[in-house]
C-alpha cells in the first residue's frame, strides 16, 4: 500500500503558527484552529511542516487527517476531505472562496460566513466518519 508523504508529527502548533509571516493569515488560522478544536474536542496535530490536522482515518493510501487547515501564502486552506460535490448549498452561502479537490481557499475570514464554514466542516467530518475507520486524536 502506498502511503502519504505528509505524515503526522510532534512539531509544536504554536511554533508553526508563530512562523506564519502574514499577520492576518496567522490570526485567521488561529481562529479556525481553535474553532475546529472546540467543535470536535480533538487535539490539533502537525502533518508535515505546514498542515494542522484533526482526527485521523485509515484510507486506501494510509493514515490521513479527517480535517485540517494550512495558512498558505496565497490563502488559508481548509481541508474538506470528502470534496465539495455534496456541499453545493453550503458553498453558495459561504461567501468569497475558491475550491480545489479537497481544499477550501479563503483569503480572509471577513470574506465568509463563519457559521457556514462550521457547518461545512461538521458535515465533512460526519461524512468521513461514515466512510472510513477513524480514530480521533
Amino acid at each position: 500500500m502506498a502511503t502519504f508523504k505528509t505524515q503526522q508529527n510532534d512539531a509544536e502548533i504554536s511554533d508553526f503558527l508563530a512562523s506564519v509571516e502574514n499577520v492576518k493569515r496567522r490570526e485567521d488560522a488561529i481562529v479556525v484552529c481553535e474553532m475546529i478544536e472546540e467543535m470536535t474536542g480533538w487535539k490539533p496535530m502537525m502533518w508535515g511542516p505546514s498542515i494542522i490536522g484533526f482526527g485521523a482515518y485509515e484510507g486506501k493510501t494510509g493514515r490521513w487527517m479527517i480535517t485540517g487547515l494550512s495558512p498558505r501564502k496565497a490563502s488559508l486552506s481548509v481541508y474538506i476531505m470528502p470534496g465539495f460535490s455534496m456541499y453545493e448549498e453550503q458553498l453558495q452561502r459561504l461567501g468569497k472562496h475558491k475550491t480545489g479537490k479537497c481544499c477550501l481557499y479563503i483569503n480572509k475570514l471577513e470574506d465568509i460566513d463563519i457559521g457556514v464554514l462550521k457547518e461545512l466542516i461538521q458535515l465533512s467530518i460526519e461524512e468521513m466518519q461514515r466512510r472510513y475507520t477513524w480514530a480521533p486524536e
